[in-house]
């Protein structure tokens, strides 16, 4: 915990702290439903807050869906904010889960339309008839998943070649194909089983918002709130003359064909051979020690240096 960074840190704790709260509150003593006060309900619905906007990502169900969630965040959380900086990493997460909130409340809205249920005042409910008042405010919505979304999001664009171990698949797979999968399971999981309690569109919701941020920063925007000069200021985005992103140019380098480089050379050519495979081996060896320094002594001690030979690694 010490090596963790702070914001990363803090929300573990926080969230565990608002899980145990939600446990002691509905203690016969008190008798509280911390997931009607701080969860997110349906926007036209009688216990609806604002503040739910907000406080729903604090909140998780069970112990579970807070490990998982937690267990991301501390996973990829506490690369992406040292990638980030602690603020911008800390708006993101926030920004992401509020994105994710807004999103359930569209999909809750169209539910709600498209069933008609305007047109009642009272629907059937576990062998019950309850008022539709009482209905609507059973449709509440916890956890972080919206912000865990979209800090999978940001570390497969940020490294999106590293390896990465997912069970039950027995080989490594390229974290961008992880996030892709991702998402592909989400949307499809949202239109084949809409009934199954988990918040799909709420996920995609928060991957979506977190997109559209992360293509923002890289476009020049926020230059005057960034604390670091980092993955979403490097050259590689093809900044033009007015510091804006070229999508254009960007897609005609990317899927350019590319004519073969060949080269003819005589006399210099086991020269040139050796000093290439001395470069690559080399730079294995520097890459080798710095994966080393990670395993012992964590990503938080690394020095930038370091830090940016790995992510330029990671892009090749």
């Amino acid at each position: 915990m010490n090596n963790m960074p702070p914001v990363t840190k803090n929300l573990l704790i926080i969230n565990v702290l608002f899980f145990a709260a939600r446990w002691a509150a509905a203690l016969p003593a008190y008798g509280i439903d911390l997931d009607d006060v701080l969860g997110l309900h349906f926007f036209m619905a009688s216990h609806f807050y604002f503040y739910q906007l907000f406080t729903y990502m604090f909140m998780h169900g069970s112990f579970p869906h807070l490990f998982f969630n937690m267990f991301a965040v501390w996973m990829f959380g506490r690369i992406m904010e040292n990638t980030m900086g602690s603020k911008r990493f800390l708006f993101y997460y926030l920004t992401c889960g509020l994105g994710a909130g807004l999103m359930q409340e569209v999909v809750q809205f169209a539910n709600y339309w498209i069933e008609g249920l305007d047109a009642y005042d009272a629907v059937p409910f576990n062998g019950a008839v309850i008022p539709m008042a009482d209905f609507l405010n059973r449709w509440t919505t916890v956890g972080a998943s919206g912000a865990v979304y979209g800090i999978l999001l940001s570390f497969g664009m940020t490294y999106p070649n590293e390896q990465m171990f997912i069970f039950p698949l027995p080989v490594p797979i390229r974290a961008k194909y992880f996030v892709v999968g991702y998402a592909v399971l989400e949307l499809l999981s949202a239109f084949s089983r809409p009934g199954d309690g988990i918040a799909h569109f709420a996920h995609l919701g928060g991957m979506l918002v977190g997109l559209l941020l992360l293509l923002y920063w890289r476009n020049g925007g926020g230059n005057s709130h960034r604390s670091h000069r980092n993955y979403y200021d490097r050259d590689y985005y093809d900044r033009g003359s007015s510091g804006g992103f070229s999508f254009r140019r960007w897609f005609g380098q990317k899927f350019a064909r590319k004519n073969p480089d060949i080269k003819v050379t005589y006399g210099g050519k086991y020269q040139q051979d050796f000093s290439y495979r001395q470069r690559k081996q080399e730079e294995e060896e520097e890459l080798n020690r710095i994966l080393d320094k990670v395993k012992k002594s964590g990503y938080a001690n690394l020095t930038e240096a370091e830090k940016r030979r790995l992510f330029d690694k990671s892009r090749q």
